[in-house]
Parts: structure tokens; sequence; C-alpha cells
């Protein structure tokens, strides 16, 4: 039976790469315990918390400024050829490093200006410090979007290990080396992920794509494309993880960073739920842009049989795991922690909703619902954690995602088809949730292309499949490289 159920895997490419870039984020998680358990024994919760605070602030400014280069991999790298891959490889990747480090740099001198609880910010060392995090998690960001669009979920399974393990000794060395403030917090976190994204840009990407290098050259031809990945999938982007990047930034301002500390470490062990839905609908894009018609409900049930047993665990014993880092954590984040396992499901709605829309090319529908979920978050989070403490940030993400499920599931009532099914055109209701969603549309958004009518609803654009589309991917390869750029 292991032999026969092991066999089907190796042929069904979605659950094979859902399950390996699930398994980077249990490895990430599991290693990431023992890293914030050791970190939380023996530094000071006040130094934890200024060092996740400045991990929280590098993550948003990542998340706003690598341009959407990632899933720009995913949509145009397969079926290119070696010079265009190096290319778009290397223009991606220095262009969202530039990007990173002049967005970090501009933090760094106006955030402290405008929260007092990120003074700490302030000074060169703080500036470098945000800036070579902030890069890091760019880079790592991209990489793995380059693995999942050439579907090798392996490879960045071993580099996410190399990671965390490179991590961990490092804090460990750090420690023994007799560091035991925010410094020692930042440097273990920091320097093991520049280092292994450098060695994987120089010795193992060209494992991926034989005879090809990161190029740097071309920057004016991929300027278009730039242009479409920025209107197009880096806002969806924004929208959609932008909240949960933002959300330990707004419990510093208005909490300080001690509060944050016991918000980082209850978010941190919930995320391994929420990012199992991310990474099964990376893995749905990546198969439909490789001419794979793959329904969005088989993505749901691996979806549900990887996060339920889980789930289940944390809502009733998250208090016991939070205790491993200290009896403070589990009172302070006990009650958040099963907030944020509830958010969990509807969570996974609306990702998996988005990846679906996304792939047919309905940028604007999947902006809009993003949209919805990101505001309620934000703006509930900003009101309710004066009065709630960090349990208020909780409660507004569980309002976010179940807003943006209530709409997902409106949308598929009213266009009258099952979920997984995929209509010819992208056709709705005139009336209803779908309306509201994409009102005042009467023509192609930024960085969307109209719809060509087959039954997968596929597009033109850039690179003709500027979304993703099968259709597209067989024209580059018939061309043996991109056809020229038709934005409309």
């Amino acid at each position: 039976m292991l032999i026969t159920a092991a066999r089907r895997l190796s042929r069904d490419s979605l659950a094979r790469n859902s399950l390996l870039i699930m398994a980077t984020t249990v490895s990430n998680g599991g290693l990431g315990y023992l890293y914030w358990m050791l970190a939380a024994r023996t530094v000071p919760p006040y130094r934890i918390g200024t060092a996740t605070a400045l991990i929280s602030a590098a993550t948003a400014v990542s998340m706003i400024a690598n341009l959407g280069a990632g899933h720009m991999f995913i949509q145009r790298l397969p079926g290119s050829d070696t010079g265009t891959w190096s290319r778009i490889v290397g223009v991606g990747l220095s262009a969202g490093t530039v990007a990173t480090v002049a967005a970090s740099a501009a933090t760094a001198l106006v955030i402290p200006d405008l929260s007092g609880n990120f003074a700490f910010l302030s000074g060169p060392a703080a500036t470098a410090a945000l800036i070579a995090t902030a890069v890091a998690i760019t880079l790592t960001t991209l990489l793995d979007n380059l693995y999942v669009a050439h579907r090798a979920g392996h490879g960045m399974l071993l580099r996410n290990l190399a990671v965390a393990g490179g991590k961990l000794v490092t804090l460990v060395a750090v420690l023994a080396a007799g560091f035991h403030g925010a410094v020692a917090v930042l440097l273990s976190w920091t320097l093991p992920a520049l280092l292994i994204c450098l060695v994987t840009i120089v010795a193992a990407l060209g494992r991926l794509r034989p005879g090809a290098r990161p190029r740097l050259t071309g920057l004016r031809t991929e300027l278009p494309h730039l242009r479409s990945a920025l209107t197009g999938h880096h806002l969806i982007n924004l929208t959609q993880a932008g909240p949960a990047a933002i959300l330990p930034v707004l419990v510093t301002a208005r909490l300080g960073a001690d509060a944050n500390a016991h918000f980082y470490l209850a978010w941190m062990t919930a995320s391994m739920l929420f990012m199992v839905s991310p990474a099964v609908a990376s893995a749905l894009y990546a198969e439909r842009t490789n001419a794979a018609d793959v329904p969005v409900t088989r993505a749901a049930v691996v979806v549900l049989a990887v996060v339920g047993g889980p789930a289940v665990v944390l809502l009733f014993a998250g208090d016991l795991v939070l205790g491993l880092f200290s009896a403070a954590y589990a009172v302070e984040g006990g009650p958040l922690l099963r907030i944020l396992v509830l958010a969990a499901l509807p969570d996974a709605v609306a990702n998996l909703a988005v990846a679906h829309w996304r792939s047919r090319g309905e940028f604007r529908l999947c902006r809009r619902l993003n949209l919805v979920r990101a505001v309620t978050c934000l703006l509930l989070a900003w009101l309710l954690l004066p009065t709630h403490g960090v349990t208020g940030a909780g409660l507004a993400w569980l309002a976010g995602q179940t807003a943006a499920a209530v709409l997902v599931a409106a949308v598929a009532v009213f266009r009258r088809l099952p979920t997984g099914s995929v209509a010819a055109g992208g056709g709705g209701c005139a009336d209803g949730p779908e309306a509201v969603l994409t009102a005042g549309r009467s023509g192609p958004a930024d960085g969307e292309t109209p719809q060509r009518g087959d039954r997968r609803g596929t597009t033109e654009g850039p690179e003709s499949g500027a979304h993703g589309v099968p259709d597209g991917v067989e024209e580059r390869q018939r061309a043996g490289g991109e056809s020229p750029t038709r934005r409309k």
C-alpha cells in the first residue's frame, strides 16, 4: 500500500510539490521552535521584543519592495530559453534587492519619528541591521518562488533546511561567545539566511536550468515585464500577505516591543497553519502555468489533509506549546493562538480562491478580495489593540479572513458553478458580490489582460500568456523564446 501511495504521489505533481513546500514549512517551523525556545530562555523578553520588532519591520519592507518578481518567475520561466531565463532571474533578483535596500533605508529614517516604540531603529547600526534582514527575506522569497516555478520543491526544502539549521547553530555560537541581547538574535537570524542565499545564487541555480546563469543585463527589456508584475501580481501579493507582515509592526507601534515578543511567538506558532494554504496555492498556480488543468478542489483536499491534525492539537494544547518558551508566553499568547488557529480555515478558502482566479487572469477580482480582508484586518487591529492587547490582533485577523471567505462563497454561489471548475471567459452575474468586487470594470485593469475565451479562461498579455497560461507557454516553446510585450 505504501509503495502504491508513493507511486501515485510521484505522478501527482500538485500533491508532490505541495507536500515538499509544506515540508519546508514544517521543517522551518520545527527548527524555528528550537531557535526561538533557546533565544527566549537565554535573552531577556524586552530584547527578544526588539529583535522580533526589527524582523517584523524588515518583513513588511521586503513585502513592499520585492516588486512581485517571485510570481513573475512562476509565470514566465516555464518554456523560456536559456538566455531569457538568465535575464529574467538576474534582473528580478537584482531589482528586488535594490528596491529592498532603498525601502529599508527610507523606513529607518521615517518610522522612528512616527512612533516612539520604534526608536531602536535610529542610528547607522540599526539601519544596517534592517537593510541586511530585509534583503535576506527578499532573496529568500524570490529564490523560493524560483524553485516553485520549476516545480523543484526538493531543492527549496534542502535550501531552507540549511538556512534554519544555520540560524540555530549560529545562535548557539553567538550565545557561547557571550552575546545575550538583541544583537545575538539578529546576527544569528540574518547572517545564515544571507549566506545560503548567496551560495544558492552562485552554485545551485545552474542545476535548475543547466547552462543558465543569472545575468544583470537586459534591464530595459525587462522593464515592461517588471511593470506588469508590479501592477498585477505584486498588488495581489501586497493585499494578500501584507496584513501578516504589518500586524507585528502595528503591535509594536501600539503596545511596544515587549508585547510584540508575546505576539510574535504565538504568531510564529500559528504560522505553520497559515503557510500551508499559500504553499498549495503557489503549487496550484505553478501547475497551471505548466499546462496542467488542475482543479482547485484537489488543492483544497491537500490543505485540509495537512492542516486538520495540527490545527486540532494547537486548538486544545496551544498553551502547552507556548509554555515551552516560558510560562509568561503561554499566559499572554494562549488566547491569541486559539483565535489564530480558528482563522486558518477561512484564510485557506481565500488563498485558494485567489490562486484560482489569478490563474484565469482575473487580477482585479483577486486584488479587491484581498483588499477587503486587508483593510478589515488592519483597521480592526488598530482599533482593538489598545483595549484588547495582543488578543485584539488575533480578533482582527479572524475577522478579515472570515470576511474574505464569505465573499468567496458568495461569488461562487452567484456564478452558479462549482468552486473547482473553470468557466469559459470568466463570466459571472451582473449583480451580487461579484459585481461589488469587480465594480467599474469597463476594461482590463493594470497588469491584467482580456480573456481569450478558451475553456480555462486563458489570457493574452505580456509574453503571449502574461498570467501563466498554458497556451502562452506553448507559444514560447514553439518560438524558442519570448514574444513581444503587448500591454493593452
